[in-house]
């Protein structure tokens, strides 16, 4: 039996799990279901980790206890036991980092929005900077995006756009790593607009929601209405000649989604629906946790420049992001997908946290 690092029953917990969970996978009647699959796959990797850890935790704690018994006759062997007892207090401290309770959406997909606020079209052709950012990142990381929505401005920006990442293995994680982008994000440079050379600063709003499976979010379709319009371009002009544009309000909440980027109003609809699933699943563990809410306080309140969680300064090349001062002037490879080292700081800093006991980050 692997030995607790911190003497709770958590460990125990995950090692059950972990068999449950394993022998689930390797029963053909789950892949029957392929969202049920996915699910067990997502968390099996997720829970990977920590049985591998302490599995190699117990294994150097066993060699330690054997080169000791057999230290006496030979030196060989009290040096060895030396080496083990010096691995196992980093084992013990991995393995309490990796037992620290995570967010059970870690594993999901992501829907992220990216709305231009304050500063007008220097505002939509950021907000167009900052979809090249997200799509080049998930194209390093091996992801798959889609496009679900899409309003573009006649000089190229975007006044709002709707994508869905996706992993292809279920270790990575993609809601792990890009639920920290959500908030008012700064920039800082002279506009293409701009005629006499001025430094403008403008808002741009991000999103980010774990994907919802169907599952988890009971929908009354009698709480929608739903209806359809002509698509339209850059400048208001009409790109389709049938009602092919849906629109979405689910009425108790409020909630509304506008999809128009597809062809038919059966492809729009179905995307509204993954978006709008996404949208209540998010609001519910808002309402059902006062917790969760804290930790979506980076979450877009406002566009406004003033509610910022990350500033990008074009004359300096500098990125800084105002939670965790981070701060790095690579901003040329960071537009280039370049996230890693933002991200890594934030996920840091909420582990950090988490292992203080201050859940507040």
């Amino acid at each position: 039996m692997v030995q607790e690092a911190d003497g709770s029953s958590t460990l125990a917990q995950v090692l059950t799990e972990y068999a449950e969970t394993e022998a689930a996978l390797s029963d053909p009647a789950v892949h029957a279901d392929q969202s049920a699959a996915r699910r067990l796959g997502r968390r099996f990797a997720q829970l990977a980790p920590i049985v591998g850890t302490a599995r190699e935790l117990e294994a150097v704690r066993a060699d330690e206890q054997a080169a000791r018994e057999l230290g006496d006759q030979d030196e060989g062997f009290a040096a060895e036991a030396e080496e083990f007892a010096r691995r196992i207090p980093a084992l013990e401290a991995r393995l309490r980092e990796l037992l620290i309770p995570k967010d059970p959406n870690d594993a999901k997909d992501v829907l992220l929005e990216i709305k231009a606020g304050e500063g007008g079209e220097e505002s939509a052709l950021f907000a167009g900077d900052l979809l090249r950012m997200y799509l080049r990142y998930a194209e390093l990381r091996g992801w798959v995006t889609e496009i679900l929505a899409d309003e573009e401005t006649d000089l190229g920006g975007h006044k709002s756009v709707t994508v869905a990442i996706r992993s292809r293995t279920p270790d990575q994680a993609v809601w792990q790593r890009l639920k920290y982008e959500g908030g008012v994000h700064r920039v800082q440079r002279v506009p293409v607009t701009e005629s006499q050379g001025r430094i403008h600063t403008s808002a741009v709003g991000v999103l980010v929601f774990p994907e919802a499976e169907e599952v988890e979010v009971d929908i009354d379709m009698n709480d929608l209405r739903i209806d359809v319009y002509r698509s339209s371009g850059p400048g208001g002009q009409s790109v389709n000649t049938t009602d092919s544009a849906v629109r979405i309000t689910h009425v108790p909440t409020g909630t509304v989604v506008a999809m128009q980027n597809e062809k038919s109003q059966l492809q729009n609809r179905e995307a509204g629906m993954r978006v709008l699933r996404a949208r209540l699943l998010a609001l519910a563990q808002e309402q059902a946790d006062q917790e969760a809410s804290t930790a979506r306080r980076s979450q877009v309140r406002t566009v406004d420049r003033s509610e910022r969680v990350r500033t990008y300064n074009f004359a300096e090349n500098r990125i800084a992001d105002h939670r965790v001062n981070f701060k790095a002037y690579n901003l040329d490879q960071v537009l280039d997908g370049a996230l890693d080292d933002v991200i890594d700081a934030l996920l840091k800093a909420d582990n950090d946290a988490a292992l203080s006991g201050d859940q507040d980050p």
